[in-house]
Parts: C-alpha cells; structure tokens; sequence
C-alpha cells in the first residue's frame, strides 16, 4: 500500500478549502506535536506552492511511523468553518421572508479574532444596519455566539480603537499587507474569477465584479503625513470626500457610506441582488481625487470613484508582502475602463459615518519631533546672507580620466547638449525612480566645485518640505558630512537622523521606529560628502549594521550606499566631483550638477543684496568694470564676497575701485577684521586651516584654537561659524570656516608666512609640475593661486595689510624660489589642465616678468580638446594670447564652455583659426547675427574649421547637416553661391558610427556630402564595422558625381556584397581624374563582383592602389582582376589576397604581375 498517496490525497482535500488562517492553524499544530521544527515550520509558512506544502506535510506525517490518518481527521475537526446561530435580534427582509441575520462563531479576544476571522464585513454592516435599534441596548463585542454582534457606529469606534494601539496596530497591519496582495494577484490573474473568495461572498453577490477607472489626480495641497494612504504598515480611514469607493448594489433604498476593512481590495465593486431594502452600500478606502464618475447602468451615480492599481504575483496564501521580497519585480499598473460621472448628495446614514470616523494620529513624541524638524528647516536662511537666487541644476555623468587611473570624472559637455533638470525640485528627487523598484533605496548625487551653491541648494529641499511642497516625504534629515568624519567614533542611525539645532530634540526609541518603519517616506540629506573622502571603501565594506547598533561611520554608511540600511529611502548626496569618492558616485541612479550663476543671475544677485541701498547702482558698475572678477561671479560664493568688499569700499566714499584678482579681494575683506585681532591670531588660524586642509577636514573643535580670544574673535568676525547640526555626545562644539575658498586663503597664507616650509618645497604648492615621490595631493585646490599672489603682489597692499610688514618680510626668499621656478618652466609640455592653472598663477602675481614669459611659451596650437574651460578660465586665456603678440589657432571641443566666452576667445585678432562645437558654433553665428555684429561675424565664420571631421556619434552626423543648411539658407538670401569656409575646405571625413548606428546615420551623411565640394578623403572604415551595406554603397554611389576632389575612399569592413560592388564599379568612372587609392578590404564580394569591378578598373586613369583582400570571390574572380591589372600600367598595387582562393593559383598571379600583392 502506498501510505504517501494516501495520506498526500487527503492532506489535498483538507487544504483545498482552508482559507490562509486555517492553514496557519495546521500549521502551528503540527508544530505543537513536535512534528516540526520551528525553523521548517516557518519556512512552510511561507510557501508560495499549495501543492508543494501538501507534499511537504504529507513527508512529515509519513516520516512517523506510529502516526496514522487520526491525525488528519482531528485536523479536520478542528479547522472546519465555525456554525454560527441566529442572533436574538434577527427580522426577516425581502419578498420570501429570508432572514437576513448573519451568524457569528465564536472569536475569542475581540479585536484581532474579527480581522482573523471569516467573518464577513459586507454582511456585518449589511443586517446591524437594517436592525431597528431603538429602545434596544447597545450590543457590545464579546466572547459569546449570541452577543458577538456590532453595528455600523461601534465598528467605526472599533477601528479608531484599534489605530491608538501600537501592538494591535502592528499586527493589524501585517494582516492587511497578506490579504491585499493575495486579493490583487486574484484581480489580476482572472478577472472574471471571484474576488470575494476569501471573504464568502458567494451566497450575497448577484452580479459581475465591475471595477472602475481612475479619472483624477490627487489634490496638490499637502496633507499632514499620517494621511497618506501608501501606508500598508498604518492603513488609515481617509475623509469621505477623498477616499477610494466600492460598491454593492442593491434594488431600492438609501445609499450607505462606509469605511472598508484594509484587508479589502481597493477600488469600486458593484454587487446586485441580496434582496434587502438597501439600494447600494458604498465601500471606500484610501483618497480620491475630486473627479467625476459615473455608476454603471444598474447602479446610482457616484462622485469621485478612482482606481487602484492591481499588482501581478502569486495567489498562494502563503504569498508574502511586498516588504518581506524586495526583490520581487516593480508592480505593474491595471489597465482599465474610464467612467465619467454626475454628483450626488450622501445620504443621513453617510453623514453619520464621516462624523464617527476620524483621522488617527501619530503619536505625540513623533508629532513633537516632526514639528520640530520643520521648524528648524523653516528658520535657515533662505540662501548666501538671506539673498536667493536659484541656481540651475544640469542633468550629468561620469566618463573615465583621461590619465592612467580607475578614477571616473564628471563628464564635460558642449554648451547646446546641457539638458537643464526641468520640472522643479519633486522631478529632481524623482528622477532615479525609473531606475529603482519601489522599495529600493535612491541615490541621487548633486555635484559641482566648492562654492557653486551645493550646501544652500541641498538646505533649500528642506525648507521646501517644510513648506509642503514636498508630499512625498514625512521626513526630512540634512546632515553636514563635514561634523562626521572623527575617525574612531561610533554612530548608530539615530545619530545621524538627529534633530539639529542648537538644543536638539532627542529622537527616541518610539520616534526611531516609527521612521524606521517607512523609510520610503525619508530623504536623507548627505551634504559635503566630498569631506568623508578618508573614510573609503564604502561600497566594499560590511554594511548593513542593526539600526541600534552602534558602527563606525564606514560602516554606517557602507550600509546606506550598498542600500542595506534603511532601505526605500531616497538618498541625496551632495559633493565635488573629486577624488576617491566617484566610486560611490558612480553607483547613483541619478546625476546633476550645479550650473552656477549665469552672468545675469550674478547681476541679479548684486540687486538684490543692495536692494534699498544707495549703493545699488554703484556696486553694479563697479563689478561690471571689473571683468575678471565678473568671470567669477559664476561662483555664489564669490559673488556674496564681492558684494561684502563692494559694500565696504562704497561705505569709505573715496573713490571705489574693485581688485583685479582674487588674492585682492580676499585681502580687501580681511584686512579691516585683523586690525583689532589678537596678537597672531590671523597666524594661527592660518595655521590651523593649513593643517587640516592637508587631512582633508575643515570642521575645528574649540580646544584647537591657539585660545579662547582667537575663537571668540573668529566667531564673532564670521570667519568661522557653528556647524549646523552637532554629533550627539559630542564632547566639544564644533565651528567650520565660512566658505571653502576661504581656508584655501588661509592656507596660502601660512605657507607664505610660515618658516617651517622649507624655500625649496614650497614649488610642489603651486601643483604644476607632479612629483613621482610623495606628491602633493592638491585638496585645497585655491592654494597655487592664492600662494601666487600673496608672494608676487607689492607687500603693502597684500602681506603688510594683513600681519605687518616685519612679519611679511619673510616671503622675500620664498619669492626668489617661486621665481626661478617659474621662469624655467616650458608651458609647451604642460597638459591643458596645468596650463590653465599656470594662467591663473601669473595673473593672481601680477609680475611682469612671469607674464610676459608665460604668454611668449605658449603653443601656437593650443588644444584644450576635453578640458573644462569656465569663464574664469575663458578671461585669463583671452588676456594671455593678446599678450603673447602672435598668432594662434585653438581647439576648443568638449570643453563645455558658455557662448560668452567662446566669442570673446575666437573673436580675437590673434586667434587665425579655431576648432569647437557645431552646436556651440552655429548658436554662436545666430547669436551674432541677431545683435546685428556683421563684422564679428564674418570673422569667426572665416576662422571657424572642422579639418579633420570624425563623426562618432549620431549628433555629430546631425550637427554636420546642420552647418550645412546654414550654409544653403545663407546662400538662398544672397545672388550669388557661398559657402561656409568649414564647409568649403573640408578635405578629410571619418564616419566610425559602428556596426548599431553606422547603417541608422549613413543616409543623413550621404545626403550632406555633395556640400563638401574639397573632400578628398572619406573613410567609412571603423575597427568596430560600419556595415553600411549595399544600400549605403548605393546611395554614397549618387553622390560621386559631385565629389570631383576624392582621392581616397575607404570602404572596409561595410558588409558590401556583389550587389554593392556592382553599383560602385557603375559609379566609379566618375571619379575616374581624382580617385588615388580605394580599399574593399574585409567585405563579402564574391565573383560577380570582383568581375564588375575589374570592368571598371580600366577607365580608372587616376587609381594607383586598389585593396580587396579578405573577400569571398574565387580563383576565377581573381583571374579577372588580374586580366584588367595588366590594361592598367597605372595601377601600382592590387591587394588581393583572400582565403576562398588556392594559394597556388595566388602565387602563380603574382609571378605574372608583380604589383599583385598577397601580404
């Protein structure tokens, strides 16, 4: 006998019809036996497959061999559906005296035994709320058959109840998680399939299931956070007027409006004929948008009846949440039918529910801790002093260096392919969501260099979410990454989600789990995250710590970037694009980067500083005089600097005039703090900026002053300020200096004055020329500039005016060293980088002899081809090559430089020739043209070329067409033909698209090439393969014609067949006086093709090498070239070697005709 078979088909039947707490039940009784472990009984428990439980259990009882079928019988005792008797209160209803009672079984402990019962809740409301309950007493919920009855009002008491409970609550939630996602796997794997199977509701609905279609969008005012519905952990019982509704339909009476169970599936039902005398029963759960809807036919209209989205998966009972599998797939949305729809007024017993029912509450502390976190938010200053202007966020990615290291670097691209982040704030924090399931952390990075804006952008996504525009988040944290690098401290998750501010809220264990427990609803706020850089390793380190176990920061944070720790969170870095930290950055799913100011959002800015003031339209023509400084206004910092000084020197009344560099205008701001500094004060804090610039750290702790009076007078001055937010327990308060560029000035400073660098180090500073041993890592990047001028400019104005000039006499050696230095450098090796900061060196000097010799070194072919150019760089640049006295020509591509600059470069008389953009070029000739600069124009069009063009992608082939229909609409409006001098003098074309793109753009260049009357080399070979084909062969072959200057044509490795070859060998007398050289190497070409094109060979006067090695022709093929070789005494090389043809024959060819070549 086969005891398996057995006992499998009955464990079948009894799971066939047990609902999910039944087979829980089961469950927990075989482990009561001791007939499982606790560890298989929790993995049965989770069980996807009904089948493969039942054989499971089936092993089990097998496995004891004194167990028999008993066993299984009292199972099926003990899980049978419960009989239920006929309440006291029960009166008949409808045409055949059905009474409409419903009964209960026993469900011991009250509350949860309701949700974990079968009870029905469509039955609950549909016979309590049809009794007549006056002069009765009130029917509470209790233990016993007969008395376990509710109506509609203590239902509503009972779940309110039920949400001020954290344990019950909590349990509530996982049942209503399990329900809701085995309801939406039934919807959607058979809508036809009764969706109330797991409530019974068979013997009740009439009618079809119909489910209605969302028409409207959620209201855009934000609603306190316990009143989103997203919530499956704290399902809450939204407002009548915004809530998700069903619908039961009923033949006549009134409408009754009630809350559904969680456990329900959202959405809009329709159920028809219980026989009762209620119209229709209206279920809603969740908001709606204020839209119109409308019923179908059989039912009455319904304002405001929205969908909810169905999620695919298994309907196994056993299937767990969402949370417990993060990596289940991203739900897919329900496709269904719109209704429209008219208003109705709800119904007496409607307004009764919406007065029960209220909204639940967070609990106190957490309300307490999120008023708090607002208001702090709310009191930061709204930018640099107050002043705001936004700054314009561009969507960005990282590309490989240029030099031998892994490190990736933010890529740098032409002025017309920025793509501004559109869409405001909530698209920027939602722009990796495309890229992430829904439960999966998000990490978005903000980038740019130090001073552009990063830290006031980041705080200003706080004060947005204070404010309500961000209805996305509960919570906001903004963490300054600069108070968190101590190494050897120790940090659990609540440290760094702890409340700033000077007196913090502590965040409890409540508050603490409460986040903890939706963290898709928190975004975390990493600001200056370039300043964790010595804590690397994050992506490969242990992460993923308990949330109250106390780390190290690498660890806490491996945790968050390897999204371990509070996973579902939306992660915002922000940071320069430096260092060792682009590993992490390359791991973001979303990449922007800080643009700056504008030239007129500095002038903007300078508005609204002296707005009010007298001084608004002096300060405007002083830094308008002043270009150099107005280059640099890109950089907020900079610009709040220069207004500081600018609102100084208008202050004197003399006559004001703003610095030249920007050595003096740091000394402008700090000469009149020292005059009543302490003795050495400036020295010291010099000191110490130098010293933790060289850690990488810029956060002081007041035991680090030289003393008490220095960090008073620090403080008080604004050179140092209180750090936002304090670590908790830390032992000292911590101050960090007021702006990065400022403690580079600090820096500088002390190695200007300080007599511990030795004179022959001090070179390696200035980071122009690496060093092979121990170089100089260049943190602080604004030191060589600053070091330069603290040196070179007259003493008087610049060292004496901040420490005396006793103590600035000691940077008259260190000057004779930097001097020499620099004057034997050769500019002509330095890389492009090097040389720009070599620029700035001698213009922050202000020394003739340096300047005049940098400017005479420079290369007459100065390629910047992938370097960064700012306007900064733009200015110093344009004064070099005026003082260099000689002609240039300059390649400006992938430089990413604004249009302002461009011209002010190439619109110098020493600049012959220039090489940019095609975007950026033919933006800047309309630019020119519509300010009506005639001559400008007419110059930079001379002096613009694309010799040699390879075109790599598709938008180079799409900006080459461009260019040439500028050059056809120009030539439309004039009487006689012109052409662009770019267009005119191309003389060599590569086209190495690849084998995906190559045969998609080959068209579009086909159709420009005529324009291109000078070409005398296109090669459409790519190491890759083009395989334009037969039919780009065709087309490329309509253009000959016209090319009358080609001398060289490549077409290898294009998969061109007999059929290509044949179109070109009709084609090629047409180049017959100017083709040299042509190559058909690796393509498929068998005989028929060679034969055309040894027809062809002969009218080709001009031709001298021909290459059709590795084809597919024969012996026969290259008997026929070889015929024609011998009619063509011109010909100096036939390469034909290929492997369809014996080497004996090849050989014998080449004993024939020597200029055959076989190699």
């Amino acid at each position: 006998m086969n005891h398996f078979q057995t006992i499998l088909a009955q464990v079948r039947v009894l799971l066939s019809g047990c609902q999910p707490r039944q087979v829980q039940a089961l469950l927990d009784s075989l482990l009561e036996e001791e007939l499982l472990s606790r560890e298989y009984h929790c993995a049965l428990l989770r069980e996807p497959d009904g089948e493969a439980l039942a054989r499971k259990i089936s092993l089990t009882l097998l496995a004891k061999a004194d167990l028999d079928l008993a066993f299984l019988g009292w199972a099926w005792s003990q899980l049978q559906a419960p009989k239920v008797e006929r309440g006291p209160g029960c009166r008949d209803h409808g045409d055949h005296g059905q009474c409409a009672a419903m009964e209960l079984g026993p469900l011991e402990g009250g509350y949860l035994e309701l949700l974990n019962s079968d009870v029905d809740p469509l039955h609950l409301y549909h016979f309590y709320d049809q009794m007549d309950l006056a002069g009765e007493e009130e029917i509470e919920l209790c233990s016993e058959p007969d008395m376990d009855t509710i109506n509609c009002d203590q239902f509503s008491r009972l779940l309110c109840d039920m949400e001020g409970d954290e344990e019950t609550r909590e349990a509530y939630a996982n049942i209503a998680e399990l329900d809701q996602y085995v309801f939406q796997d039934a919807q959607l794997e058979d809508p036809s399939k009764d969706i109330f199977k797991h409530i019974e509701l068979e013997e009740v609905i009439g009618e079809s299931v119909e489910v209605l279609e969302e028409a409207g969008q959620r209201s855009q005012k934000r609603s306190f956070p316990e009143e989103h519905p997203l919530d499956l952990k704290h399902r809450k019982l939204a407002d009548p007027s915004t809530s998700l509704v069903g619908c039961v339909t009923l033949p006549a009476g009134p409408i009754q409006l009630i809350s559904t169970f969680p456990t329900l599936p959202q959405g809009l039902w329709q159920v028809s004929g219980l026989g009762t005398g209620i119209s229709s029963i209206l279920i809603y759960h969740g908001e709606v948008p204020l839209a119109s809807h409308t019923l179908p036919s059989s039912g009455p209209a319904v304002h405001s009846l929205p969908k909810s989205p169905g999620r695919p998966g298994s309907t196994s009972p056993f299937a767990p949440s969402a949370a417990d599998l993060p990596s289940m797939p991203e739900p897919a949305l329900t496709s269904r039918t719109d209704m429209t729809g008219v208003e109705r007024s709800p119904s007496p017993c409607q307004a009764a529910a919406e007065d029960v029912i209220q909204l639940p509450k967070w609990p106190e502390t957490v309300r307490q801790f999120y008023h708090s976190l607002q208001d702090w938010h709310q009191a930061e200053t709204a930018g640099l002093e107050g002043v705001m202007v936004e700054v314009e966020l561009l969507r960005a990615r990282l590309e490989k260096g240029s030099h031998k290291s892994q490190e990736r670097e933010l890529a740098t691209v032409d002025w017309a392919e920025r793509q501004p982040a559109s869409g405001g704030l909530a698209q920027v924090l939602l722009a990796a969501s495309d890229r992430r399931r829904p439960l999966e952390t998000r990490v978005i990075a903000v980038l740019g260099k130090a001073g552009q804006g990063k830290s006031h952008w980041a705080r200003a996504v706080g004060r947005a979410w204070a404010c309500g525009q961000l209805p996305k988040y509960d919570f906001v944290f903004y963490v300054p990454c600069y108070c968190l690098d101590h190494p050897g401290d120790t940090y659990r998750l609540q440290d760094l989600l702890w409340s700033p501010g000077p007196q913090p809220l502590a965040m409890d264990d409540e508050v603490f789990s409460h986040i903890s427990r939706r963290p898709d609803r928190v975004l975390l706020i990493l600001d200056a995250f370039e300043e964790l850089e010595a804590q690397d390793g994050f992506l490969h380190g242990a992460g993923g710590p308990a949330c109250t176990e106390p780390c190290s920061l690498r660890g806490l944070l491996a945790g968050l970037l390897q999204r371990r720790l509070l996973r579902g969170c939306t992660l915002l870095l922000t940071a320069q694009p430096r260092g060792r930290l682009a590993q992490v950055l390359g791991k973001a799913d979303a990449l922007f980067e800080v643009a700056g100011f504008s030239t007129e959002q500095a002038q903007t800015y300078v508005k609204c500083y002296f707005e009010g003031s007298e001084y608004h339209e002096r300060a405007l023509m002083l830094l308008q005089n002043q270009p150099f400084l107005l280059s640099h206004s890109h950089s907020p910092t900079l610009c709040r600097a220069v207004c500081q000084l600018s609102e100084t020197l208008l202050q004197r009344g003399e006559e004001a005039e703003l610095p030249s560099t920007l050595t003096g205008l740091y000394v402008g701001l700090l000469a009149p703090v020292t005059q009543d500094s302490p003795p050495g004060a400036l020295a010291g804090l010099a000191k110490l900026a130098w010293e933790l610039g060289r850690k990488h750290q810029s956060v002081l702790r007041e035991g680090q002053f030289p003393s008490e009076q220095v960090r008073t007078w620090a403080v008080t001055k604004g050179l140092v300020q209180p750090v936002a937010q304090q670590v908790p327990g830390a032992a000292q308060a911590e101050l960090v200096f007021s702006s990065f560029l400022l403690q580079c000035f600090l820096g500088a400073l002390w190695l200007a004055l300080s007599s511990e660098i030795k004179d022959k180090e001090l070179p390696q500073f200035l980071a122009l020329t690496p060093r092979k041993k121990r170089p100089y890592d260049n943190w602080m990047e604004g030191v060589p500039r600053f070091l330069a001028g603290l040196i070179f400019q007259p003493r008087a104005r610049c060292l004496g005016a901040l420490v005396g000039s006793a103590a600035a006499s000691a940077a008259d050696r260190k000057q004779k060293v930097l001097t020499r230095y620099l004057k034997r450098l050769q500019p002509r090796t330095l890389q492009a980088g090097r040389l720009l900061e070599l620029l700035h060196c001698a213009h922050e000097a202000r020394e003739a002899g340096i300047w005049t010799h940098v400017a005479r070194e420079l290369p007459s072919p100065l390629s910047f081809l992938g370097t960064r150019l700012t306007p900064p760089d733009a200015h110093v640049l344009g004064q070099a090559l005026q003082a260099a006295d000689r002609d240039f020509s300059l390649d400006l591509r992938s430089t990413g430089i604004e249009p302002l600059g461009l011209g002010s470069l190439v619109g110098l008389s020493c600049v012959t020739s220039f090489r940019a953009a095609l975007s950026d070029t033919v933006g800047l000739w309309e630019s020119l043209q519509q300010r009506g600069e005639t001559q400008l124009l007419q110059a930079v069009e001379e002096k613009f070329t694309i010799e040699p063009f390879k075109a790599k992608s598709l938008k180079d082939v799409e900006d080459l067409g461009n260019l040439v229909q500028t050059q056809r609409l120009r030539s439309s409006s004039k009487d006689t033909v012109w052409e662009l001098p770019a267009v005119r003098d191309l003389k060599k074309l590569e086209f190495a698209l690849g084998p995906t793109l190559g045969p998609q753009a080959f068209p579009k260049l086909a159709r420009i090439l005529p324009a291109f009357s000078s070409l005398q080399h296109l090669d459409l070979d790519s190491l890759s393969e083009n395989k334009i084909g037969d039919k780009g062969v065709s087309e490329l072959s309509a253009t000959f014609p016209q090319l009358k200057a080609l001398e060289t044509l490549n077409l290898s490795q294009n998969s061109i067949t007999d059929v290509g070859a044949c179109k070109l060998a009709e084609a090629l007398p047409s180049l017959s006086a100017s083709l040299l050289r042509l190559s058909l190497y690796n393509n498929c070409i068998c005989d028929a093709g060679a034969e055309s094109l040894a027809r062809a060979l002969p009218e080709m006067g001009s031709l001298r090498v021909i290459d059709v090695q590795y084809n597919k022709f024969t012996a026969v093929g290259a008997q026929q070239l070889a015929a024609s070789l011998r009619k063509c005494p011109y010909v100096e090389t036939l390469a034909m070697w290929t492997p369809t043809i014996p080497f004996g024959v090849q050989e014998h060819l080449q004993q024939l005709d020597s200029r055959i070549s076989l190699r």
